[in-house]
């Protein structure tokens, strides 16, 4: 058989170091959008309560969603939310004690936070003919990762 094209990486050797990872990320919308949010008018209802829960499975399930990242023991998901004039912004924490570290949990908790809300939303946002000219996500990076 030929070689793989592709691998996991062998972290065996690795020693168990205590790592967190914050991603950011914003998801713009129309204004009046985001002040059905800011005054719990959403039909469907809080979309900030479900995109944290949605975040939280998201971090956990993160190595079934990217095929080489590593399955990772999460100790701590935290997410905080601010709505503004156009947008919402999410700041997603993971924390944990391994051999490798969080980013890709934080981004993929970040991403599907700002998911949740915009598939909560999508009613208020759509135009005319169905499409979202005034809605995107933006922004989303690792802010910060520590490490031991």
């Amino acid at each position: 058989m030929g070689q793989s094209r592709f691998r996991m990486i062998d972290i065996s050797s690795k020693d168990d170091v205590y790592r967190e990872a914050t991603a950011v990320g914003r998801l713009r919308l129309r204004p009046e959008t985001a002040k059905m949010i800011r005054e719990g008018k959403v039909e469907k209802g809080d979309p900030l309560s479900v995109a944290e829960v949605g975040a939280m499975l998201a971090a956990k399930n993160t190595s079934q969603l990217l095929p080489l990242c590593h399955p990772i023991p999460l100790t701590n998901i935290k997410t905080t939310a601010s709505v503004g004039e156009d947008y919402v912004e999410v700041e997603a924490s993971v924390k944990t004690t391994g051999k490798t570290g969080v980013e890709m949990e934080a981004l993929t908790a970040a991403t599907i936070y700002l998911l949740n809300i915009w598939d909560m939303v999508k009613k208020l946002e759509k135009d005319p003919e169905g499409q979202y000219p005034e809605t995107w996500i933006e922004y989303v990076k690792v802010k910060e990762k520590l490490k031991g």
